[in-house]
């Protein structure tokens, strides 16, 4: 039952891809069409509001530059916002201000799409801070991944430094794409039970007597913008495992297609706006099947549980699972959350078996497995790029993209962004690991304890945002140092991207000769899926020896 649960889900997804990846090409062409009639009024009083013009092009630095802009000062409002949330309006339960520390580690988070929470939001935020600092974040950031992808992808095909305009970009993405659906789906989570309401917390008496406080908000849409923009995080500190955010396995199965929905549909859009739909199914596929290997891990890793409780007749893990979603359902989201790195959870992942919390693990640290918000299909053409290129010196010719020659500049920009992120990752646990002040906030001694460290900050490098558990990341060191691993995870990734684009821009297009390398086939596939494994293994396989693996080997 739980297979076919699976089965049926991965399914309405696919059926899902063409359709949504034809409704962003036309949302992102720049071409007149039938919506503008229903976006285009609202959309020009934006630029209006902007001082936009809307036919300007940007060049990859002038692009770059209007993404940094945008950020900070979103980035300098979100921070103030947290500490004088005390004394700003619609805080009905009289919640004080964030500490410093833990203002600059949740802002970085959500401007970042990482939404990484150090902190328990019904406790800590006001219905203030939960709407203007955290909410609406979630769409600009969300659309900020998915501008930044479009423009790459006219680099790729363009013949000049002419990647569009990102303020047009950042409109069109929310008003056509994010607000729309994120309200049709409130509506279904409202329909399910997840709380919609102003109101502040309400008095309760439990069966026992005992006095008990319930929280209640602005759940509802914090939820659908939460998944469709794959920014994870939750209104509660629990997650999607609080029965106010995930009250049924139907909205457990909306929250999976959230996830999957625009990260897989953006890879169909990338072979139609390069005008080669076999392209972008080679990428696709080989996603899909890292994707498949990695959700099977953690799904038969789950049923089978651990050898030592089976033998005593308990079979397949449980441990901290809703049993309104089972085995099936919570494996599904586990590995749905952290291939579109969303980060939300509906099961602490620490309470995955070794084997089974591998696959978080991996999705994050290759951090190419769809993604979210374009991330996925940006690190997937990071490590493309590199694929052209060794194979280009295997043949003893100039390696080519679409036409575009793939020359030395390319190359290093990507080995930088490709680099940054194990460094980002390993570095700062190693140094975590060797100060007692940070080892003491280890829940959990020896293999399990690293594990706990190592997931944080693999979290926050892949703007991922969900947590191991065990942790207590609430921190000056782990707020800063996570904080600083989620910027640089974010914006050196980016640079690096447009800078490619820019490049390749400005490059003429090389006819196709029987001496081009095709990167449409299944061959190329192959080698693109051994690379990108390839190095995740050679990189990051010594940290999850000491991790997860040994205690996989020393629970057998």
């Amino acid at each position: 039952m739980g297979m076919l649960q699976v089965v049926i889900t991965l399914g309405i997804i696919m059926l899902l891809v063409k359709p949504m990846g034809s409704y962003l090409v036309k949302v992102f062409d720049y071409e007149k069409s039938g919506l503008d009639r229903v976006f285009a009024p609202f959309e020009r009083v934006c630029y209006r509001i902007m001082g936009v013009r809307e036919n300007e092009a940007m060049g990859w630095k002038k692009y770059v530059g209007a993404v940094l802009l945008v950020n900070l000062i979103m980035l300098i409002l979100m921070y103030t916002v947290f500490r004088l949330q005390k004394y700003l309006p619609l805080n009905p339960d009289g919640i004080g201000n964030m500490p410093s520390a833990l203002a600059f580690n949740t802002a970085v988070s959500f401007i970042t799409n990482t939404n990484w929470q150090a902190y328990s939001g019904e406790n800590t935020l006001s219905y203030f801070s939960q709407m203007a600092a955290i909410t609406f974040p979630m769409f600009t950031s969300a659309a900020t991944g998915f501008a930044v992808a479009v423009a790459f992808i006219r680099g790729l095909v363009g013949r000049q430094d002419h990647l569009g305009n990102f303020y047009v970009d950042l409109t069109r993405a929310i008003t056509r794409v994010f607000l729309p659906l994120s309200f049709l789906v409130a509506l279904v989570l409202v329909f399910q039970g997840v709380p919609q309401t102003l109101l502040g917390a309400v008095q309760a008496t439990t069966m026992e007597g005992a006095p008990q406080t319930i929280t209640r908000g602005l759940v509802a849409s914090l939820e659908s913008i939460k998944h469709i923009g794959t920014n994870g995080g939750g209104w509660f500190g629990t997650n999607a495992a609080h029965p106010f955010e995930n009250p049924t396995p139907v909205s457990n199965f909306i929250h999976i297609i959230c996830m999957m929905l625009l990260p897989t549909s953006l890879v169909y859009a990338f072979g139609l706006m390069i005008k080669n739909k076999k392209q972008g199914w080679t990428i696709f596929a080989a996603m899909g099947i890292i994707f498949i290997v990695m959700l099977s891990t953690v799904f038969f890793a789950e049923y089978k549980g651990i050898a030592a409780i089976d033998a005593m007749g308990v079979h397949g893990n449980m441990e901290g699972k809703e049993v309104r979603f089972g085995v099936s359902e919570t494996a599904l989201f586990a590995a749905v959350t952290t291939a579109a790195t969303t980060g939300s959870v509906n099961a602490m992942h620490e309470s995955l078996t070794p084997l089974g919390s591998i696959a978080p693990f991996a999705e994050m640290m290759l951090n190419n497995v769809f993604g979210g918000k374009g991330v996925g299909l940006l690190n997937g053409l990071l490590y493309l790029i590199l694929s052209v290129f060794i194979c280009g010196l295997m043949v003893g010719r100039t390696p080519e993209f679409l036409g575009k020659k793939i020359e030395g500049k390319e190359v290093k920009l990507a080995a930088i962004a490709i680099l940054t992120h194990p460094l980002i990752i390993l570095a700062p646990t190693a140094w975590a690991l060797i100060r007692p002040e940070s080892v003491a906030s280890i829940a959990n001694p020896g293999m399990h304890g690293l594990s706990e460290v190592l997931y944080a900050f693999t979290s926050g490098a892949a703007n991922n945002g969900s947590a191991f558990g065990g942790l207590t990341a609430n921190t000056n060191f782990y707020n800063l140092g996570i904080g600083m691993v989620m910027l640089f995870g974010r914006y050196v990734s980016i640079f690096a991207m447009l800078a490619i684009a820019g490049s390749l821009a400005a490059k003429r297009v090389v006819p196709v000769t029987t001496g081009t390398l095709r990167t449409d086939t299944s061959l190329f596939m192959g080698v693109l899926m051994m690379i990108i494994l390839v190095i995740g293994a050679l990189t990051f396989f010594p940290a999850l020896a000491l991790g997860p693996i040994a205690e996989h080997l020393a629970a057998r």
